[in-house]
């Protein structure tokens, strides 16, 4: 099957969005299908693979602009990642040759609005170019928070998905959220599956010693980016609930890019600072080395739309705590991951609970490597290829 990808995330990007169109792609191109990615890459046409977009670095941020322009080739699907410039151009893309689209619906954009000015900007853009005729009061409307931006965002999500064939929806907590939205375009829930565990390389000892970290304190991480949709401030305050009854442990805050001064500030107030150890994100490759080196995957979020981290610890045999009754279910045996209240009390001795509480810690454990083992790239695949199967002969027909 000839498969074109379309993201405005470039694949050297950590983040998750990256991660699952990294994931989903490598299995297809293994399985023999013939995969294109269009996404952002380097701006000398010299150095692009194909596929790749001429782009240019957003200051302030570790992404890419890209020209939105597809070159023209023969596909018979399009798998659309993001709605950025390079997304919005898959659909049109898509439109114009009556292709049918597959759409992974991986940011929650209400939800990150409120924290990022290019969500409301880029939500301007998707409209004008999706012909939704918005005038000078709809692009007001999503300048201001407010009732306003959030009735036009939720406008650009009905428009989006009548361009779309299907939307995959990482969740079942995704799937109920864009539900309202989506008229009568299916909705099927397929969370993008965790790459197995990399050999262990004395991991453990390694990392802790690198950080200064005692082999037998206990450890707690967070990975991933510790800006305020992420809710570090309640990490934080669970980690102090932590530190009174287990005064020795740590918390490790991998991913960290910006915001380092607030939560330093933060954890200075709570009295936690000396126990806290904020580092720069590491390529994916080396994150496992920092889930054998914890005892617990703290996880304060709850505007992730699948959160990858939290299969990618269980795989490696890392317990989760988290408040997110929505991402709580796992993927593949559909057993429920530890879940607190989000209050740095309730979360905090959650935490302390899978720390010290050698039963509940080995039955999480357990539980956790079970479903990262049935939800597997093989039976994720299969589910994927059945689906662009069926909408290409819908189209065809």
């Amino acid at each position: 099957m000839r498969i074109a990808h379309v993201s405005d995330s470039h694949l050297a990007n950590i983040e998750g969005v990256a991660t699952s169109v990294g994931t989903t792609v490598g299995l297809q191109r293994a399985a023999g299908h013939q995969v294109t990615l269009h996404s952002p890459g380097p701006l000398s046409r010299r150095r692009r693979r194909p596929g790749e977009l001429p782009s240019v670095p957003v200051p302030t941020r570790p992404y890419r602009l890209a020209l939105p322009r597809l070159p023209n080739a023969p596909v018979d699907v399009v798998h659309v990642h993001t709605t950025g410039p390079v997304g919005i151009a898959g659909l049109r893309y898509a439109a114009a040759r009556s292709l049918p689209v597959v759409f992974t619906w991986h940011t929650d954009l209400i939800a990150y609005a409120a924290h990022y000015p290019e969500v409301p900007l880029g939500a301007a853009y998707a409209g004008l170019r999706l012909g939704l005729g918005w005038r000078a009061r709809a692009l007001r409307e999503l300048a201001r928070p407010g009732p306003g931006r959030d009735e036009r965002l939720f406008e650009l999500g009905r428009c989006l998905l009548a361009h779309m064939s299907v939307l995959l929806a990482p969740s079942a907590k995704t799937a109920e959220s864009m539900a309202p939205m989506a008229g009568g375009t299916p909705i099927v829930t397929l969370p993008t599956p965790v790459a197995a565990p990399l050999p262990d390389a004395d991991d453990r000892r390694r990392i802790r010693s690198h950080l200064d970290i005692p082999p037998d304190a206990p450890m707690l991480l967070a990975v991933g980016r510790a800006s305020p949709e992420k809710d570090p401030e309640l990490l934080l305050g669970a980690f102090a609930q932590v530190r009174r009854t287990l005064p020795s442990a740590r918390l490790v805050l991998l991913g960290v890019r910006g915001n380092g001064t607030a939560l330093r500030r933060t954890a200075r107030r709570l009295g936690v600072d000396d126990a806290s150890h904020l580092l720069q994100p590491v390529p994916r490759e080396r994150v496992g080395a920092y889930y054998r080196a914890a005892d617990v995957l703290a996880f304060a979020s709850s505007t992730d739309t699948q959160g990858l981290v939290l299969g990618e610890a269980e795989a490696y045999g890392l317990p989760v705590a988290m408040v997110d009754d929505g991402l709580a279910t796992r993927p593949g045996t559909g057993s429920r991951r530890p879940l607190a209240v989000g209050t740095s009390a309730e979360f905090g001795a959650l935490l302390g609970r899978l720390l010290s509480d050698e039963t509940l810690r080995a039955r999480v454990v357990a539980e956790g490597r079970a479903a990262a083992a049935a939800w597997n790239g093989e039976r994720y695949l299969a589910e994927l290829t059945g689906l662009y199967a069926t909408i290409t002969r819908r189209s065809a027909g």
